[in-house]
């Protein structure tokens, strides 16, 4: 009986370890950023994309990036303040470039399909859906975002 007790809990703390909420998605950009001190610049831009004050986010944003160009969260971030500014041409540029540096990071794919939607490549959103339901154990909220974006597209856009 203790044999099992102990199997039943090893099996346990394995199963939380799996599921636990990824470090990376409590900063909303798919990477771990708790370890360092928040960039000033990309927490006053982040602000200013609440306030959907793009050229002020993007501003900060090429500052912040110019002190640390191989963060894939900050890229991620200027490739979602491009979108919004109309810019897909840069928006995916950025995002290429965070994929480049973290091809595990979710928060990119997402956007990066929500993009392709924006200028009709269907196939190629598809193809980032695909890449976070591996990346996905369980559901996670920028697959479900990226499927619902697909799937509004799809009744916008019949074949």
């Amino acid at each position: 009986m203790k044999t099992f007790t102990y199997s039943l809990l090893i099996l346990c703390v394995i199963g939380l370890a799996l599921v636990r909420p990824d470090a990376a998605r409590a900063s909303g950009y798919g990477s771990d950023t708790s370890r360092a001190p928040a960039d000033p610049d990309v927490v006053r831009a982040e602000k200013a994309i609440k306030e959907k004050n793009w050229d002020t986010a993007i501003e900060l944003l090429n500052k912040a990036v110019k002190r640390d160009p191989k963060n894939a969260d900050i890229l991620n971030l200027m490739g979602f303040t491009e979108r919004n500014r109309g810019n897909l041409d840069a928006a995916f540029k950025y995002y290429e470039q965070a994929l480049a540096i973290n091809p595990r990071h979710r928060g990119a794919h997402e956007y990066i399909g929500e993009a392709y939607l924006m200028a009709g490549d269907l196939a190629k959103a598809e193809e980032h859906l695909a890449k976070l339901d591996k990346l996905c154990f369980f559901p996670c909220e920028e697959y479900s975002d990226l499927k619902a974006a697909v799937a509004t597209y799809k009744q916008q856009h019949p074949k």
